[in-house]
């Protein structure tokens, strides 16, 4: 092989906190990775979800809160100070069917990798309403986890009837005076312990058989409008915080057809590793947990990667 084109030990596909944290365990380990952090599918920036978060002020080691791109822009840092390469590239197919594993990007050739760690992770989604994206951060939000302290005192809305929804009520319950859960049937889709917690609450009201048509405010949520699916009659609701909870969809479109991926799109993993279906390549973060999706989290999968990869190579490298 040409030294133009070398067979890298590792490549890191996703510029996020499990990307990152990848990158300064294997940089640590003398394996040399390089790491995409283009605009990945479905348009999430480089350094994922926590580049449209305000303020972060659960993860550990950080006393006083910090805005999710500049917690990003310090994971990127170690990681370049440690070694890594890190280039803003789109990364547009890739070929794991044999190794080297293939690696195409803004280039003509590809890139080469013994080992591929994927980092991708998900995008939330949203109702799709104008005024979602115009209040981003000023009171829309789809992670109560994350930003839930924020409405502390606060009256707030959730969308959404599945598990999810439930979970977010049930979180921001217990911290705001009033959740109204709004859900477009007259039934959830919840699991029925979930359900009853839910409904049992007496913080949590639920409003059947509603869709919300609008998001009010105009520098911060004031309120939603909402409309009764049987009536077609609308109202406006007050409310100063606005959840939405309809689930994410995983940035794994690169990998359909050459990992197992289970039915909701997100990559397969031997359960307690990120071990997938193809030798030497390995998922971490959100692409492949739709459970916690925390920025924590999704940083100790891309160490468990890193250092699967390097045990990997150990035994599998000539």
């Amino acid at each position: 092989m040409s030294n133009t084109n070398p067979v890298r030990n590792v490549i890191i596909i996703g510029g996020g906190p499990a990307g990152h944290t990848a990158a300064i365990y294997t940089t640590r380990a003398n394996l040399e990775p390089l790491l995409f952090e283009g605009f990945l599918a479905g348009g999430l920036p480089p350094g994922g979800q926590l580049m449209t978060t305000t303020e972060v002020e659960n993860y550990p080691g950080f006393v006083d809160k910090i805005t999710g791109p500049e917690l990003m822009e310090r994971f990127k840092g170690q990681a370049v100070r440690q070694g890594a390469e890190v280039i803003m590239e789109d990364v547009a197919k890739v070929d794991v069917s044999e190794r080297p594993f293939k690696v195409w990007a803004d280039r003509e050739e590809p890139y080469l990798a013994k080992t591929l760690i994927i980092a991708t992770g998900a995008k939330a989604r949203y109702l799709g309403l104008p005024n979602e994206e115009r209040l981003m951060n000023r009171g829309v939000s789809a992670c109560a986890v994350c930003d839930g302290s924020l409405f502390r005192n606060k009256e707030v809305v959730v969308v959404g009837g599945g598990d999810t929804a439930m979970e977010e009520a049930m979180y921001l319950a217990g911290l705001c005076p009033k959740v109204t859960l709004i859900h477009r049937r007259d039934e959830f889709r919840a699991s029925k312990t979930m359900q009853d917690r839910v409904l049992k609450n007496e913080k949590i009201h639920v409003l059947w058989s509603h869709v919300v048509t609008d998001v009010l405010g105009d520098d911060f949520v004031t309120g939603v409008r909402i409309k009764d699916v049987k009536t077609d009659a609308e109202r406006e609701l007050d409310a100063e915080g606005y959840f939405v909870a309809i689930g994410h969809t995983p940035m794994t479109e690169l990998f359909a057809g050459k990992l197992e991926l289970h039915d909701n799109g997100y990559i397969k993993v031997e359960p307690g590793t990120t071990t997938t279906s193809v030798p030497g390549v390995f998922a971490s973060g959100d692409c492949q947990d739709w459970t916690y999706r925390q920025a924590v989290t999704a940083a100790g999968t891309g160490c468990m990667a890193a250092l699967e990869a390097e045990r990997w190579l150990a035994a599998n490298d000539d």
